[in-house]
């Protein structure tokens, strides 16, 4: 580490921001449905998962070879490139969060890299194959794969579980939840923490201190490994409630398939060096375990509102560190104006957070008017779901979808009694 310049260290600690950012921005993904159904409570879940994310951080660096290595040439690539994208991931993740919208971080930081090389060196600087074959296809994949393993979890599990009494299973659920939330965060640390040490190791290798095709040295593992462990024990509270009730509502049972379905889908892109999203995974998940329980639906305004901000994340993120590395172009002052936006622009994103906070304390409330943090209403295809779906047992969630719609009252006492409410 005794080569490293000042501009280096600005880019490692840079990156290091990333991955706090995209701990608590990621949470969501292992933890929302294991707090939205009370299998564990809040500050206790998003502890546990940060452990396990630390712990994950040392288990394969596959996909830090794969960014630091395959998706851009390093030849050419000046270390103001690096900090560039990761100006571009930070507010991209940032703003999604403000907005509750569980975005990929990976796709953040993927966009950043494509964007300022372009700037930078055009073209050439971008390995295309491995973007398709590593980022997009798997993008395309990752969450109609989730989802269908967890609506065909789902059904499976209420198959077996027929005959038994929801109360005595619900327990039982709960504890195979908690389970499976831990391996999701542990599949996130293996993924996720892994980015920045490629990142990590792209900019020490274009700064002359790590040869070309080098793995990530040990201190790059245990600080990007810390550095998300810290991001999600934070809680990013704002996408977990997006997570855990506004996509749809879920039960135990419901919650165990999810969890099972995308860990598994996760940990085995990790091995096999598929830099895949965590967020798209675990929530096409979610849609699809809501989806397989009788009488489930997705609330698919919110989800359509997910969909059109990941089609934005690689170009939104692309763009933001385009015009980064174009003023780093122009010399110090211009990373110096870079890294005063960055700061900057932080520091508003932050401050609006604080005019409506989400915390563990609210986190599974029912927003209050007005607040923009209003429950999504069903939307029509949710509505059609329901019209033609047996309605789950008495009790159950999902009946939040029912209009009372009641009987005029009755104006003289000799009226006959007026006809009772009628449900649809």
């Amino acid at each position: 580490m005794e080569h490293i310049t000042l501009l280096l260290a600005i880019v490692i600690v840079t990156a290091l921001v990333f991955d706090f950012t995209n701990g608590f921005h990621d949470t969501a993904n292992a933890m929302a449905t294991t707090i939205s159904t009370g299998a564990l409570k809040p500050k206790v879940a998003v502890g546990m998962s940060a452990v396990l994310n630390l712990v994950g951080a040392f288990l394969s660096v596959e996909v830090a070879k794969t960014i630091s290595g395959g998706l851009i040439n390093e030849q050419g690539i000046r270390t103001e490139v690096i900090f560039a994208a990761l100006v571009g991931a930070i507010l991209w993740n940032l703003f999604t969060w403000l907005l509750g919208l569980p975005s990929s971080s990976s796709h953040a930081l993927f966009g950043g890299l494509i964007g300022a090389t372009l700037m930078s060196v055009g073209a050439s600087g971008v390995n295309g194959g491995v973007v398709v074959t590593k980022v997009l296809i798997p993008a395309l994949a990752a969450p109609v794969v989730a989802g269908l393993a967890a609506l065909l979890a789902t059904k499976l599990t209420y198959r077996i579980g027929r005959a038994t009494d929801d109360k005595a299973t619900a327990k039982g659920y709960r504890v195979g939840q908690i389970a499976s939330a831990g391996l999701v965060s542990l599949a996130h640390g293996t993924n996720d923490a892994q980015k920045t040490m490629g990142v990590i190791t792209l900019a020490l290798v274009t700064g002359g201190v790590l040869a070309p095709g080098s793995n990530p040295p040990l201190w790059v593992i245990v600080s990007a490994g810390i550095a998300i462990a810290l991001g999600t024990y934070l809680g990013g509270w704002r996408i977990i409630r997006t997570m855990g009730t506004g996509l749809t509502d879920l039960q135990p049972q419901q919650g165990f398939a999810a969890q099972t379905s995308a860990a598994t889908v996760i940990l085995a892109s990790s091995h096999l060096g598929f830099s895949l999203s965590t967020t798209q995974s675990c929530s096409g998940a979610v849609m699809g375990a809501g989806l397989g329980r009788k009488g489930g639906v997705v609330r698919w305004s919110t989800a359509t509102r997910m969909f059109v901000a990941w089609g934005l994340t690689l170009p939104a993120a692309g763009l933001v560190a385009a015009g980064a590395e174009f003023l780093t172009g122009q010399g110090a002052w211009g990373i110096v104006v870079v890294a005063v936006l960055l700061v900057a622009g932080s520091a508003g994103i932050w401050l609006a957070s604080r005019r409506r906070p989400v915390d563990h304390t609210n986190v599974t409330a029912e927003p209050a008017a007005g607040t923009g943090l209003t429950a999504e209403p069903a939307g029509v295809v949710t509505t059609a779901i329901a019209a033609v779906t047996p309605p789950p047992p008495a009790g159950a969630a999902g009946q939040d979808l029912s209009t009372t719609i009641p009987a005029p009252a009755a104006t003289a006492p000799d009226q006959a009694e007026p006809a009772r409410p009628a449900t649809v």
